[in-house]
């Protein structure tokens, strides 16, 4: 076998036998000239000019390649310090834009920590009505009748009203451009849920005395005499379910902030829950001994009430437990949240209360909040009725008057403005006043008075504290026990400079 393979190749047979020690020779002298290069590139081209064969020439071209990757280093290295400086001045502008990205997170926690209701915004202090009549309220929208409820889409751009005559209107805040809702036929009404009437009642009753907007926008809650809850689709302005249950007329609505969760008050001292999205009906809360006026609720699963009894109610529903507040005073007529401990309610007395969860009494009583001018009073009262500042008493402390004079002045509606210190209450004297909820000194201190011709019987602040829509009619909004035929039932807007 080896003879065959010598004679058939016997080129490269000799020739590796022949080369391959000379092969290990060369691989130690060409590590030696690469050694040498490293130190003495001259020595190298000196020592290796004796043979001039073809490997001579392969190591020449091997240091010019050498050469020129040294020279390659070089300027790598120039442009890795030139782009380590330039990395250096986009750390900066990471770090800048670090920083932003931390300001932006703090704001987003602030506006987090004021939704939830653990920080208050101050823009009371910055609220400026700078006249009346044209720039003072003007009304934005007309009813027939007593406008009783109010309300305003979460992002302030339409509202909500509605009257006695059982209208509902849906408007744009801007334009006052209106749109009707229509209800259904009494057939579609009951398939929607719809019970007959009770009692000696015919038909049903279409007065809406309360409604609410759900935050969300998709759905509109209304109730009133009818003893049903209807659900609206804000959208198409169509019926989509009527909930029975309730035994008294419906009262007061709210939805639970950020969720599908509705709050319904009635005459019949009852809170019911409700599930609006599973169209469902959740639990009921007792509690009240008399008929139930108005309800709060906030992001929180805690539901506020006001009722003739005398008492403020909160409702902790996860918890199963209550919180009752007594009223010093006559039966409370409004109340709302200012924030998760903090509480503001006005009664039949004209006067407005500012409660806290940890006592079971007001911090502060304002009295005669919406006390009648002496000139806008035919009656004759006795020097000693007239109270120091020129006005009259709001007939609390004069039964023979509590029925001819003090209805004027009931404190009807208290709103205040999601997570901050400017708050509005409303009666039938006239006008709508301003105030400031001073946290550090736990009072309530006056910041205007704007006039406005009616019953004020709804408030509503804008979530962004930019206006304050007002729901006025010539008449009480739970009653007839008072009138004033120069009002005009609507929906009247208050804007002001921040």
């Amino acid at each position: 076998m080896p003879r065959k393979k010598k004679a058939h190749d016997p080129f490269f047979t000799n020739d590796s036998r022949k080369r391959q020690k000379p092969n290990k020779k060369l691989d130690e002298d060409e590590e030696d000239a690469e050694i040498e290069s490293d130190f003495d590139e001259d020595g190298f081209f000196a020592g290796g000019g004796g043979g001039g064969s073809g490997e001579e020439q392969e190591e020449e071209e091997t240091g010019a390649e050498v050469r020129k990757r040294l020279a390659q280093d070089l300027l790598q290295r120039v442009r890795k310090s030139a782009q380590k400086g330039e990395e250096e001045e986009d750390d900066k502008e990471e770090d800048e834009e670090g920083a932003r990205d931390s300001l932006v997170a703090q704001k987003l926690l602030k506006e987090q920590n004021e939704e939830s209701g653990r920080v208050r915004r101050s823009i009371a202090s910055r609220v400026k009505v700078s006249g009346t009549g044209d720039e003072g309220f003007r009304v934005l929208v007309k009813h027939r009748h007593s406008v009783t409820a109010v309300a305003l889409s979460e992002d302030d751009s339409k509202g909500f009203s509605a009257s006695k005559d059982g209208t509902i209107m849906q408007w744009d805040v801007n334009s006052g451009q209106c749109e009707r809702y229509k209800w259904p036929s009494d057939t579609v009404l009951k398939s929607h849920g719809l019970k007959d009437p009770q009692g000696s009642a015919t038909r049903q009753s279409k007065q809406v005395l309360a409604l609410a907007a759900s935050s969300d926008g998709r759905y509109l809650a209304t109730g009133g005499l009818d003893r049903h809850i209807h659900i609206w689709d804000t959208r198409t302005r169509e019926h989509l379910q009527a909930f029975p249950g309730h035994r008294g007329p419906v009262s007061c609505l709210t939805f639970r902030q950020g969720t599908s969760e509705l709050f319904s008050g009635s005459f019949d001292r009852t809170i019911k829950i409700w599930n609006v999205e599973d169209r469902t009906y959740m639990s009921t809360l007792f509690g009240h001994q008399s008929e139930i006026l108005s309800i709060d609720c906030l992001r929180k699963e805690r539901v506020l009430t006001a009722g003739r009894d005398r008492s403020m109610q909160l409702f902790k529903v996860h918890e199963e437990s209550r919180l009752v507040f007594r009223a010093p005073a006559s039966s409370l007529e409004c109340c709302c949240f200012v924030s998760n401990d903090e509480l503001l309610s006005g009664s039949d007395d004209g006067s407005i209360e500012l409660w806290t969860v940890m006592r079971k009494k007001p911090i502060y009583i304002l009295r005669n909040a919406h006390a009648l001018l002496v000139d806008s009073m035919k009656s004759d009262q006795k020097d000693s009725e007239k109270l120091p500042n020129g006005n009259l008493e709001n007939g609390y402390n004069h039964p023979e008057n509590h029925h001819c004079l003090s209805v004027f002045s009931w404190v009807s509606a208290v709103s205040v403005c999601r997570n901050s210190d400017l708050a509005a209450s409303g009666a039938g004297n006239g006008s709508v006043r301003l105030w400031e909820i001073e946290s550090d000194t736990k009072d309530i201190k006056s910041l205007y008075n704007v006039p406005l011709a009616g019953f004020v019987n709804s408030l509503a602040f804008a979530k962004s504290g930019e206006f304050l829509v007002a729901g006025v009619g010539q008449e009480p909004r739970l009653g007839r026990w008072g009138r004033n035929p120069e009002a005009r039932n609507g929906v009247s807007i208050l804007t002001y400079e921040m």
